[in-house]
């Protein structure tokens, strides 16, 4: 038996259990792995809550798709694994049918990776949902290169940060927006080259003066909702508008109407787009381990909570309040 964190109706942070639950074998195209910390995201919230874009299929529920740890076991048909071996598993399936809220748990291996060599265990579980996340839509889906614009909102997220670093890798000019001062000089010190202060900025006036007037090739948006009329006022002709999240919860327009129809190219993203196409896994593996050789990324840990104190780190991950990642470890 294993702890495990699972919930048995939707509901806050307060319907999270921790149980003794048999993680079982590694069937055919599985790993067991030895979970040593896992990596907290939004997805897992309103998975919880009943929110997020898969509704829960049946009770008792798991969470959790990102987390770093050593194999214990290899199924049927996996190669390139081997028991020992330090890992990091990354979102590529349903909360539906695996989780990693757990002290040992039985995931797919075409959602492991092999852990860079110098990085702990809590920084495995922190690195690699942000970075794939960014380099995936900014990168993969919208060829971002030298010299482009990108406006980051929630830029202080851990996707946040790792999207001014990926800009930063490829020669790009990120531009974080925070609502307040109180991030403003963290968001300086992880890359930005320049803040824009929400509450007190007209951002689409400040984006068109820092650009000369030609708007950004991209802006990588968290929030969604109406906001998006007034980020679609920053984009250069042709540029894209992409949406990673929906922070806001509430209904998003096409700023494109509102705007006098411009050429504005806006789409969804998730991980999953390159988590589970081989290639663009492949390539986004490469170009993150190639950035953490280099020191040109690093993981931003925010706090560290043990299992647990799960609903606690849940609470935590609703405030807002972090700058960077949260990570629950299983003292391990």
């Amino acid at each position: 038996m294993t702890r495990t964190v699972r919930f048995h109706e939707l509901g806050g942070p307060e319907v999270l259990r921790l149980e003794d639950v048999e993680p079982g074998d590694p069937g055919p195209g599985e790993l067991l792995v030895r979970v040593d910390a896992i990596g907290l995201n939004r997805a897992e919230t309103l998975f919880r809550s009943g929110h997020y874009i898969e509704p829960v299929k049946e009770f008792p529920a798991r969470l959790g798709a990102e987390a770093a740890g050593v194999v214990e076991g290899v199924g049927a048909g996996v190669t390139g694994f081997v028991p020992g071996q330090e890992i990091s598993v990354v979102p590529a399936f349903s909360m539906n049918d695996y989780g990693v809220y757990a002290e040992r748990a039985v995931v797919p291996a075409a959602a492991v990776l092999s852990r860079p060599a110098g990085l702990d265990a809590v920084g495995g579980a922190a690195v690699w949902m942000p970075y794939l996340t960014a380099y995936g839509a900014l990168v993969e889906v919208g060829g971002m290169r030298a010299g482009d614009t990108v406006v980051l909102t929630a830029a202080s997220s851990s996707v946040g940060l790792a999207a001014i670093q990926v800009a930063g890798r490829v020669g790009a000019v990120p531009v974080a927006t925070t609502r307040t001062r109180a991030k403003a000089a963290r968001l300086r010190a992880a890359g930005a080259a320049e803040v824009i202060v929400t509450e007190e900025e007209d951002v689409a006036a400040r984006v068109l003066a820092l650009t000369g007037g030609r708007g950004a090739e991209f802006v990588f948006d968290a929030v969604a909702g109406p906001g998006v009329l007034e980020l679609g006022r920053t984009v250069a002709p042709g540029g894209s508008l992409i949406m990673y999240g929906a922070l806001s919860g509430e209904v998003t327009p096409y700023p494109g109407f509102a705007l006098g129809m411009p050429a504005l190219n806006m789409r969804t993203y998730t991980v999953h787009e390159t988590t589970t196409d081989p290639d663009r896994l492949r390539r986004a593996e490469a170009f993150v381990a190639s950035g953490l050789r280099a020191g040109a990324f690093a993981p931003v840990v925010d706090r560290v909570f043990d299992l647990a104190d799960v609903a606690e780190a849940h609470r935590y991950l609703e405030s807002g309040a972090q700058v960077g990642k949260i990570v629950v470890t299983t003292g391990r």
